[in-house]
């Protein structure tokens, strides 16, 4: 048989399964102890009537005018008789015998002292110098009938408290565990990036050193994580300064220079080295989403945040390339205002970049909280979709963006309590891409 995997069950199991048995143990045992004592207190009343009946008996046979003579005593009212007995003399005649006793029952006298038949428990005993001689018979089955009673006695009590006992076990042990279940829940509620230590202080000692194994091992992986991002964070930004010298010494070198083949050539390592600054401004973007704060202890207003974002942008795109549509009313959020001017140009430069060079780039900002940026151009496919937040995921062969854009946006999301919600295509229309998400957001004060 298999235990259950389950411990709570395990331990009701097991420590019920041990009580029955010791439970069935004691009865047992007070079963065999009571039918001793049982037999002791039979066996006394067996002699004591032989002994109480002996001298009467003795009495009334010595007067007697007839010798040899049985005498029936009659029952003075129905009853149930538990001791038969016979007297009888030297010869073995009968002189005297209770009204049920039946004389094939008693076997020849055979002194003083108790005997045992197939059927019957006997005592005998003698007076006159052994001429008068008594023995009282009681059925074995009597005993066996009281023997059954105490033991149904003891075992009846058991089919109703070995069931309250089991239920008392599995509350004890359901009580006990409850430490364990809240652990669970605290350690289930935490976010994939919540590697913080899980409060343990009500756990049980047996269960402590695993908790605490745990959170050293929480420990050792959020140092693991924070050296990671600390590392892409300090390269990206080590690489901003040799960049930009490097990208001015390219330019200056396009100007200086007379021959068309190295203009050409210096425009090329121009356009790599740009492509690499924005790498690393998308590394220490993704450094800051995924180590840095970004939920304040204060709200702040959102749309001027994505009017910002989008006029900066818009400078350097066609005119009415975006369309922004902000509400009336403001959208307060406890999101970091710089976490979501991150989120909005992402959105807006991954928009630009892979949407229709003709068709406008729409940027919303609903009342409830809720950025969406949707272009036109070809459906993107469904599995495709799905992986366009992982890191270095590229849309298409256009190999001009770093394939963090969207990873950028989802950790963000993630961290402020949402999700990126990928569209493709537009909600009613046949192409183009939209990306949602719903930021937190903080209640107008009453007026």
């Amino acid at each position: 048989m298999r235990l259950p995997r389950s411990l709570q069950a395990r331990l009701g199991l097991s420590v019920g399964l041990v009580l029955t048995l010791l439970w069935l143990l004691a009865a047992t045992i007070t079963a065999v102890i009571l039918r001793g004592e049982m037999d002791e207190v039979f066996d006394s009343a067996l002699r004591e009537t032989a002994e109480r009946i002996l001298p009467l008996a003795v009495t009334d046979i010595v007067g007697r005018e007839d010798e040899g003579v049985t005498q029936h005593l009659a029952p003075i009212r129905e009853h149930d008789e538990f001791f038969t007995y016979v007297v009888r003399d030297a010869e073995g005649r009968i002189l005297l015998q209770s009204h049920a006793a039946d004389p094939a029952v008693f076997p020849p006298y055979e002194g003083t002292g108790f005997h045992d038949t197939a059927t019957h428990r006997l005592y005998s005993d003698a007076a006159l110098q052994g001429t008068v001689r008594i023995t009282v018979a009681e059925p074995l089955a009597y005993r066996a009938e009281v023997a059954r009673e105490i033991q149904l006695g003891l075992a009846l009590p058991l089919f109703i408290l070995l069931p309250a006992a089991l239920a008392a076990i599995v509350l004890a042990v359901r009580f006990s565990l409850a430490p364990l279940r809240r652990f669970r829940s605290r350690l289930e509620a935490r976010s994939a990036r919540d590697l913080s230590a899980v409060p343990a202080t009500d756990l049980p000692s047996e269960i402590n050193p695993l908790a605490t194994t745990l959170n050293h091992l929480l420990d050792r992986l959020r140092a693991a994580f924070e050296a990671e991002r600390s590392f892409a964070a300090n390269a990206a930004h080590e690489l901003r300064t040799p960049l930009a010298g490097a990208i001015a010494q390219v330019q200056r070198l396009r100007s200086e220079t007379a021959d068309a083949a190295a203009r050409d050539r210096a425009g090329q390592i121009e356009a790599t080295l740009k492509r690499l600054t924005r790498l690393s401004e998308r590394l220490m973007q993704l450094a800051r989403a995924e180590g840095g704060r970004l939920r304040l202890d204060h709200a702040a207003d959102l749309r001027p945040v994505a009017r910002v974002m989008v006029e900066a942008l818009g400078r350097t795109a066609a005119p009415g390339r975006i369309v922004l549509t902000l509400p009336e009313t403001p959208v307060l959020s406890d999101l970091d205002p710089d976490a979501f001017g991150i989120l909005c140009r992402n959105l807006v430069e991954n928009a630009l970049r892979h949407g229709s060079d003709t068709a406008p780039v729409s940027v919303a900002l609903t009342p409830d909280g809720v950025l969406t940026v949707a272009n036109d151009g070809p459906v993107v496919p469904e599995e495709v979709l799905g992986c366009l937040t992982t890191r270095f995921e590229r849309a298409g062969a256009n190999g001009d963006g770093s394939g963090l854009g969207l990873a950028i946006v989802a950790a963000i999301a993630d961290r402020a309590g949402s999700a990126l919600v990928l569209t493709s295509p537009r909600p009613g229309t046949l192409s183009g891409f939209q990306a949602a998400v719903r930021l937190p957001r903080q209640p107008l004060p009453e007026r």
